[in-house]
């Protein structure tokens, strides 16, 4: 059995855009964020994606990204589909309160990955 973060590589060297600790920002909100986890493809809810409207509901059939995001007011953690990015490395760090917990140095336009610590 793989573990998560096996998969998890895989799904990004495989098939997945961006990587752990990328810079992205949404393509038509205005919000932006550092990718900390990929699916290879939609594993929210049903209800989730029923609540995106018609008009703008991405196709499941493709990676989708979770964000450590922010926007003007607020920080957030955000659930998005690859169609919807675009990279963002270019606008400097991201302003949220968990980035900490996560990555190291943001280098070269990217957030290190803090190394895994067993118990």
């Amino acid at each position: 059995m793989r573990s998560k973060s096996t998969e998890t590589a895989e799904v990004q060297t495989e098939t997945a855009r961006f990587g752990l600790g990328e810079i992205v920002r949404h393509r038509i909100y205005p919000f932006r964020g550092v990718v900390f986890d990929v699916d290879a493809e939609f594993s929210n809810s049903e209800e989730w994606y029923a609540a995106i409207p018609e008009e703008v509901r991405p196709r499941k059939d493709q990676p989708f990204y979770h964000l450590l995001a922010e926007n003007a007011q607020s920080t957030y953690v955000a659930y998005v589909s690859e169609q919807n990015l675009l990279p963002d490395a270019d606008n400097g760090p991201v302003n949220h309160p968990q980035i900490e917990e996560m990555f190291d140095a943001l280098e070269d336009g990217r957030y290190q990955l803090r190394p895994h610590q067993s118990h």
